[in-house]
This record gives structure tokens, sequence and C-alpha cells, in this order.
């Protein structure tokens, strides 16, 4: 079985304005007062971005990429609300992307979108709402949020021939999501984690157990951490290696950090503590260059269908330009294999194909 899965994607804002039917580009931000002006940064950058550009636009190489590997399920966090709603969270940094641009991700064949982060509540339960009901519209699954508690918990399921995969999500305060975003009984809202001890994980993973059928393979969807940094805590390891210990994750898909971080193999099973951006309306934004956050992975993981286990990773090094997903250069792919060996202490070597590929 293979997957595809990446950390954050970003339509909203800059991304949303390029595309064919954008929202109102107002903003509320300390210093920028119009979505326009992150185009306007990116072009001031050396980039030249299209108007009204097709919804694949944006996927650029990454399509051809996808096509290549052939994955079996596409999973991405979606990074922003789609809505026409004027709500705004007073949080200072919103984004959302127009209803009517979300042929976007259909471009890329989605099959998950997780919701489980600190922006799809930025224009208010309305504007919750409205994502989920776009995305249902589409036909794309949501993991992470929903219309009361019971809603945001269960998992999204992708039916394959064989198998189910079922997609759990949640986000933390330690990504920046405000802790009154939690669903509750009647209130609409992501599933929150109030915070990584024992009893925390071992509910969840009660809740997964119950869930799964004979040939279920679960994902574990987590917001975590801070955006920048490579540090792992004590906690997130013992939440991840807990789930897999019970049985109840095959796969831990964390994300936050605004580039890639640390990968663990542990009894067979894949954790991605932090799977960086790979779309974002950041280019031309200074600061963090240490970090090069231009540059994304796109991860395609191969599951032992009647396990869950590892039987290959390979990466594909991406970078962003002109709002546009490009294959990386070679000096770029080895900068990302080093980071990956430094933070993670596995060998990974470049494929004469641009691949990264964990041994």
């Amino acid at each position: 079985m293979k997957l595809f899965l990446c950390g954050d994607v970003m339509t909203g804002r800059g991304i949303d304005q390029i595309l064919p039917a954008p929202c109102d580009p107002a903003l509320d931000e300390p210093w920028v007062k119009s979505a326009l002006d992150y185009v306007r940064l990116a072009e001031r950058a050396g980039a030249t971005i299209p108007r009204a550009a097709d919804p694949a636009y944006i996927w650029g190489d990454a399509l051809a990429e996808l096509e290549r590997a052939q994955p079996d399920a596409r999973i991405v966090n979606l990074e922003t609300a789609v809505t026409l709603s004027n709500e705004r969270a007073p949080k200072g940094i919103n984004y959302r992307m127009s209803p009517a641009n979300a042929a976007c991700l259909t471009a890329a064949r989605i099959d998950c979108c997780v919701l489980a982060n600190n922006h799809v509540l930025d224009w208010g339960v309305a504007g919750l709402e409205e994502t989920l009901a776009t995305l249902h519209r589409a036909g794309i699954r949501a993991a992470g949020a929903g219309r009361d508690a019971a809603q945001a918990e269960e998992p999204a399921v992708i039916d394959l021939s064989q198998n189910r995969i079922l997609v759990y999500a949640f986000g933390m305060k330690s990504a920046g999501v405000p802790e009154d975003w939690a669903a509750a009984p009647g209130r609409p809202g992501i599933a929150f984690l109030a915070d990584l001890s024992s009893q925390t994980t071992d509910a969840a993973a009660d809740r997964i157990l119950r869930a799964k059928r004979p040939g279920d393979l679960a994902i574990v969807s987590v917001h975590w951490g801070a955006n920048w940094g490579y540090e792992v805590s004590h906690r997130q390891r013992s939440f991840a290696r807990r789930l897999i210990d019970a049985g109840a994750a095959d796969l831990v898909h964390g994300h936050s950090a605004h580039h890639p971080g640390a990968i663990e193999l542990y009894r067979e099973r894949l954790i991605l503590y932090a799977c960086g951006d790979l779309i974002n309306d950041y280019e031309g934004i200074s600061g963090h260059e240490a970090f090069r956050p231009w540059l994304g992975l796109m991860f395609f993981p191969a599951l032992e269908a009647a396990t869950g286990k590892l039987v290959e990773l390979a990466l594909v090094p991406m970078r962003m330009r002109a709002f546009r997903l490009n294959r990386a250069s070679g000096e770029e792919a080895d900068w990302l294999a080093a980071s990956l060996r430094e933070t993670s202490k596995l060998p990974v070597e470049r494929a004469a194909d641009g691949r990264l590929l964990i041994q």
C-alpha cells in the first residue's frame, strides 16, 4: 500500500489571490493589510506569478511525481479555512481560500484533508462549517474537525479494494491551536489534545482500537510543536511510540514546523515528527533562512497492507518558487538529505532520479 503524505498545504491568502476566484484580499495583520501584498513580496524576490492561474498551477512538478508514484491514498494537512465568512477570529493572522478555488485540491486528487490545526477556525464556526461543506462537495474526506466532538474525533475513512485507512487527526496548543477551538458536545471545533500524558494517549488508543477492523490501517495525524526548530520532545516520542505499542497507530503523521524535521522507524512503523510545509505564500519573507523554509518534501511510504509495517520510504524534495512547486536542485536535495541524517540518525541517500531513500 503506497501513500502520499505531506505537512502543511496553505492555499489561502496570497495563493488564493492568484487562483481564478479569490476572496476579498483585505487582512487585519499587524504589518500587512492585503493578501495581494504577499503576491507582490514573492514577485519582488524575482518570481513572475500568473493571475487567475489554473487550479493545478500551484502543484507544478508535484503532479508528475504523484503520477509516477501512483499512491493509493493522498493525505495533506490543509492549513487554511475554505470560506467566504467574514467572522474573523482575533488572532492577527487569518488564512482563508475561496470555496470557488477548491479545485486546487481536486487537481492533485487529494483524498483526505487533515483539519485539526491552528487556522481552520480563523473565520469562526461559519468558516469551519463552510470548509467542511466545501470539502464534502469536492469528494474530499476531512479528519480532525466537525460540527461537534463526536464528528471531530471520528476518523476519515479511505476505502481501498482490500483495506480501509482510518485517518485520525488532533491539534495541540503547542502548535498555536487555541484551547477554546476544541469541539464539544453541541459545539463545532477540532479534536484537541490537552496534553501528551499516558492517560491521554491511552484514551486515544482505546478510541482507535474500538473502531479498527481486521485489515484496517490507522494513521494518527498531529499538529504539534513550534514553527521553527528540530527538537522532538520526550512527550512526543512517548505519545507516538505508545500508540504503536498499543496496536492503535500504524503511522504517525506530525506537522506544524515550517520545515521538515525528524523521522523515526519504531517497531517497523513510521513516525514523521515534522513533515514541514509543502505549499505556502511565504516566498519573499525574510528570516529563518538557516532552515531553508522554501524547501519541502513529498513523503511516499509503502506499507505492508496486512500489518502496516514500513516496506520503503521515498522522499521527493521540492522547492516553492512563483507560488509553484518545482523539483529541488541537486544541491538542495543533498542539503535536505544531510539535515534528515542529522535529525533522524538514519541513512538517507539521494537516488539517481532525485528521490531521497531511507534504507
